[in-house]
């Protein structure tokens, strides 16, 4: 079935829908990542987005049931140069084709992704539309510039959890990498406040030592210490930080009183807990080979990153430390206080889909708990 993808400023392109029928609006954005394309579409963080992926051949070893990072996918539609006619993988349950119909999400082949990725890159982010049912460009293009921003948007509210639950899903088999140290000996309670929070965030803090409580974004400081935590995490999440107030000024309440460890909007929460400002980059930083310096060890660790927003470095009080820069373009990418063990990266450490160079930041948040170092 045709379909085409329409761009707020003008630029449109015709292709094929496969999974769902109808429309899909959302930011366009692209991740550069060869693979893990399942755990993307399962990542709560692109809740409002239509994710273009930039390698070419995408749904080659299919979609299993293990590799999920959440209940469902949460993309707001798929974009992608070719979709594999064959599925050939021991762990496939069904094709990405088959996946995308059952859960209703709305993809695009056959399009020229390679341009598509460098207009983005040239004139940022862009609102955009796909449709099957709508074929005419120019109606297209104008419901694509009239459709919502997600700046000034809480996003939050739509992925977190309803209510509170323990998880105590351990590493997947196979997955237990050399680097990784083993389950510590002394295990420590974590209250993990979710923003958007993925799986494996869940597996490697039970795999690190810590038994884990899930608890919804607007969970108060007072509920949250009433819980008596050894520490307390900050999750990933969509969109915009700065209008999810109730969550960041929860976060202001706790610094000082427990420790405190963030990923991703976890710690755009935690600048903006200590009195920084966020922006919004140009086109994000989206896939696993993103280059991040400790300014520490000067040691470059290769990320796996998925964020529109950014702490601004000028903006941070003088308590705050610099830990990480991105060397791409010297964006913030980790923060620690100098007084209070709390410390936050925008990266993600939980490597599905991504490098294991950073898995080491949970270990770092055990010793934190366990000995106050940080």
């Amino acid at each position: 079935m045709k379909a085409i993808l329409a761009l707020e400023d003008g630029l449109v392109f015709d292709g094929q829908a496969f999974g769902e029928e109808g429309e899909a609006v959302g930011e366009v954005v692209f991740n550069t990542s060869m693979t893990g394309y399942q755990e993307i579409l399962t990542d709560p963080s692109y809740k409002g987005q239509i994710v273009t992926m930039t390698y070419p051949h995408i749904g080659n070893y299919g979609v299993n049931s293990a590799d999920v990072e959440s209940f469902k996918p949460h993309v707001e539609g798929f974009v992608v140069r070719e979709l594999s006619p064959v599925v050939s993988n021991y762990r496939a349950e069904m094709s990405l084709d088959q996946y995308l119909k059952k859960n209703k999400i709305l993809a695009i082949e056959g399009i020229d992704t390679r341009m598509l990725t460098k207009h983005l890159r040239d004139f940022g982010a862009k609102k955009g539309i796909i449709s099957t049912v709508d074929l005419d460009k120019r109606r297209l293009i104008k419901r694509a510039k009239n459709s919502a921003s997600i700046v000034g948007v809480d996003l939050v509210k739509e992925v977190t959890c309803k209510k509170p639950y323990d998880f105590t899903e351990g590493l997947l088999q196979g997955f237990e990498w050399p680097q990784e140290a083993a389950k510590k000996d002394k295990q420590y309670f974590a209250v993990c406040v979710d923003g958007g929070i993925k799986f494996n965030i869940l597996r490697k803090l039970n795999h690190h030592g810590f038994r884990v409580k899930v608890v919804p974004a607007s969970t108060s400081a007072e509920e949250i210490l009433a819980l008596k935590p050894h520490g307390v995490f900050y999750s990933n999440g969509p969109g915009d930080p700065e209008p999810v107030r109730y969550l960041w000024g929860n976060m202001q309440k706790l610094v000082g009183k427990v420790p405190i460890f963030g990923i991703c909007l976890g710690h755009q929460m935690l600048g903006l807990a200590l009195g920084a400002k966020t922006f919004k980059l140009k086109f994000g930083h989206r896939g696993g080979n993103q280059p991040v310096m400790d300014m520490k060890t000067r040691q470059v660790e290769i990320t796996a990153q998925n964020h529109g927003f950014c702490v601004d470095e000028k903006t941070l009080p003088k308590d705050v430390e610099v830990t990480h820069i991105n060397l791409n373009d010297k964006t913030l990418e980790g923060i620690r206080h100098k007084k209070h063990p709390v410390f936050s990266v925008q990266y993600h450490p939980e490597t599905s889909p991504g490098p294991h160079d950073s898995d080491y930041l949970f270990g770092r948040f055990y010793r934190m708990v366990d000995e106050g170092v940080w």
